[in-house]
């Protein structure tokens, strides 16, 4: 059986700017990434949005996933609430870092760091019904579904329900 490839989470560093933008680019998954239209990201607005992120330092921490010394991702904690502590949470893989387990590796390490070393009680996100990769990672995880929003998200054609899963520092 061959090795399991080395995970860790890190920060952000200058040399992770093409496989970001890649996955920022990506526009075979942006409805996984928010409501807006898909259109193709220029290099420069993208430069221009990780500018603006770091100017205004808001409620997220976010961190490049790294597979064996090479960068195969993001994930965050975002929309932090430091009053009831809890906090959203996303990781986005490059397609060949998908299906090895690297994704649910990732997920623990940033819940342990949300748990661990922001004393928060609460780690919560969204996905889409037909993401069913996405939807065993975050069950191996230990997240558990709260909630379905029916017929939420606009995806490629057709309507489809958003899941909301969660997990209790507990």
């Amino acid at each position: 059986m061959p090795d399991s490839p080395v995970v860790t989470l890190r920060a952000r560093s200058d040399s992770d700017a093409d496989v970001l933008f890649s996955l920022a680019a990506d526009l075979t998954t942006w409805e996984e990434r928010g409501p807006d239209f898909p259109a193709p990201l220029t290099r420069a607005a993208y430069d221009a949005r990780l500018a603006a992120e770091s100017e205004t330092a808001g409620p997220s921490i976010r961190f490049v996933i790294e597979v064996d010394g090479a960068p195969v991702g993001s994930a965050g904690l975002f929309n932090v609430d430091h009053l009831a502590r809890h906090a959203e949470v996303g990781i986005a893989l490059v397609a060949d870092a998908r299906g090895r387990g690297i994704g649910t590796t990732a997920l623990s390490q940033i819940v342990d760091f949300a748990f661990v070393r922001c004393n928060l009680r609460r780690v919560h996100l969204e996905v889409i019904s037909s993401n069913v990769g996405a939807v065993r990672a975050y069950e191996k995880a230990g997240f558990v579904v709260e909630g379905r929003l029916r017929e939420h998200a606009w995806v490629r054609g057709h309507y489809e329900d958003i899941i909301l899963m969660g997990l209790l520092r507990s």
